[in-house]
């Protein structure tokens, strides 16, 4: 049986250690941390989205990179493989709107205490407070790896589980992209995703702390549609942020970096449609036709947003509703529809959930995450140029790459 080392104690090195434990092999997690999962403890606002229950097929519409290359790993390991895992490890899970799962009890602690039973149960060897400086890798086979203080730990099998350049407090500062081309392999550009997007307009930061949802949000680049999503959003002090943004930047934020100006496109009432929404609008004003119009809309926007909405409306507030004309009417209804902003950039690694870009996937075999450069050397997770949208889809990768890792060892 092998002696396996793995670098990194985040969602894949431990998920690789129980699998390769279990399956009789001498295993070592090596994490430069005070204590595991420091990053997983943080996902989805502490409750940790830990995977998607769809279907498996379901599970490549969500990646935004290289979903080809995750063919055998979803399939080896679907999140239904990980729902059992975790149920098997005394963390009950339950499924919410999209198909989310998360412990039943909302706390990102259980998935790690339940990783770390498994772990302890299968007889893994934990180092905490170690630091691997640089992977030996001699000719075409990995030979170990070197700790800080120049110890030297031998194997053959050495897994590269240490996550990306997100959130970076938490110990992602990039040393496996640092191992990786050590060792002879290509890192793809290096980017921030699933993160907030700035936004130009100054009434932007005057709705800061609103959110909405239910809402449609379009993005369009040179009139062209690039994103369209339904969910909850929330305005910042320089732009938005939530769920269906951060998805948006996995699409669009390639674009931004380049220096390019999206334009995006709000549906307050996507469950109305035109038509149906100027009915309303008309029956508000026959209701107050003697009102002001700042005071008639109020009923169909949060308190914050309305001010916003009446001045981009172009009427002004004090104007009677008897006096409003058809076409204004109807150009206000317009802009319920289409509530536009300008999008001007993405926000920084320290505010990402992931990173975009890493250990090019052409230099791994899909079928074992090893490295076809070099013998015995394993990638699983983030550090590889591997991402998806919202929903639990980045730890499945985690999860299902740390598998084949796993099962690959001889």
């Amino acid at each position: 049986m092998a002696k396996f080392l793995i670098v990194g104690g985040g969602a894949a090195g431990m998920m690789a250690a129980v699998h390769a434990a279990r399956g009789g092999h001498e295993v070592h997690l090596f994490e430069k941390n005070e204590k595991l999962g420091k990053k997983l403890y943080i996902t989805g606002k502490g409750r940790c989205n830990l995977t998607n229950d769809c279907a498996t097929e379901e599970l490549f519409s969500a990646i935004v990179s290289n979903p080809k290359f995750l063919y055998s790993a979803f399939y080896a390991y679907p999140s239904q493989a990980v729902m059992s895992f975790f149920e098997e490890a005394d963390v009950p899970l339950k499924v919410e709107r999209g198909n989310r799962v998360f412990p039943k009890s909302d706390h990102s602690s259980d998935i790690i205490s339940g990783l770390a039973r498994q772990m302890q149960r299968a007889g893994v060897q934990i180092h905490l407070n170690t630091e691997v400086k640089r992977l030996l890798c001699e000719g075409e086979q990995i030979r170990g790896i070197e700790l800080e203080g120049g110890v030297f730990v031998p194997s053959e099998h050495v897994l590269v589980a240490t996550g990306g350049l997100s959130y970076p407090s938490t110990g992602s500062t990039g040393d496996g992209y640092r191992f990786a081309k050590e060792c002879g392999h290509t890192v793809t550009s290096l980017a921030p995703s699933l993160v907030p997007l700035t936004a130009k307009e100054d009434y932007i930061p005057r709705l800061q702390g609103l959110s909405l949802r239910n809402v449609s949000l379009t993005i369009f680049r040179n009139s062209r549609k690039v994103y369209e999503d339904f969910g909850e959003m929330m305005f910042t002090h320089c732009g938005v942020t939530g769920p269906m943004i951060l998805s948006a930047s996995s699409r669009v934020g390639r674009y931004l970096e380049k220096g390019e100006v999206l334009l995006a496109s709000l549906d307050l009432k996507p469950g109305l449609s035109a038509e149906q929404l100027d009915r309303r609008i008309l029956r508000d004003f026959e209701e107050g036709k003697n009102k002001q119009f700042k005071n008639v809309i109020s009923g169909l926007f949060p308190s914050s947003l309305t001010p916003v909405v009446v001045e981009l409306s172009g009427i002004p507030p004090e104007k009677k509703v008897h006096d409003i004309s058809k076409k204004e009417r109807q150009t206000f209804g317009q802009l319920i529809k289409s509530f536009p902003f300008t999008i001007t950039g993405i926000g920084e690694f320290k505010e990402a959930i992931i990173t975009r870009g890493g250990v090019s996937v052409k230099e791994v075999h899909p079928q074992t995450m090893e490295s076809k450069k070099m013998k015995g050397l394993y990638f699983a997770g983030e550090v590889l140029d591997l991402d998806a949208v919202t929903g639990g889809y980045n730890l499945q990768i985690a999860w299902s790459t740390a598998f084949l890792a796993a099962q690959a060892l001889k």
